[in-house]
């Protein structure tokens, strides 16, 4: 009789652990499970941030030309007097205008 009692409280305590492992195992595939989100978010982030500086380099692209292009309209509307200091014209005309 103490051997089948002995037996059945094995058995029990096998099949306790047997559940605790199958519990364990679960609880594994729920974090793998959440890793594999939190990887997949990191991703699409990472991706969303890729788009975004390609973005920001594309319009300091277009800043930049459109800045260009302002400073050529500038440039081609002004005198052509306009670009040559009054100090230099003076001294031009001062070295023609002197004694030889």
């Amino acid at each position: 009789m103490n051997a089948k009692i002995a037996l059945t409280a094995v058995l029990a305590a096998l099949a306790l652990a047997g559940c605790a492992k199958k519990e364990e195992a679960a609880e594994a595939s729920d974090s793998a499970a959440a890793a594999g989100e939190a990887m997949d978010a990191a991703q699409d982030a990472a991706g969303q941030a890729v788009d975004a500086a390609g973005d920001a380099a594309a319009a300091a692209g277009d800043a930049n030309a459109a800045a260009g292009a302002a400073a050529a309209d500038a440039t081609a509307g002004a005198p052509a007097d306009a670009t040559t200091p009054p100090a230099t014209e003076n001294a031009g005309e001062a070295t023609q205008e002197a004694p030889k």
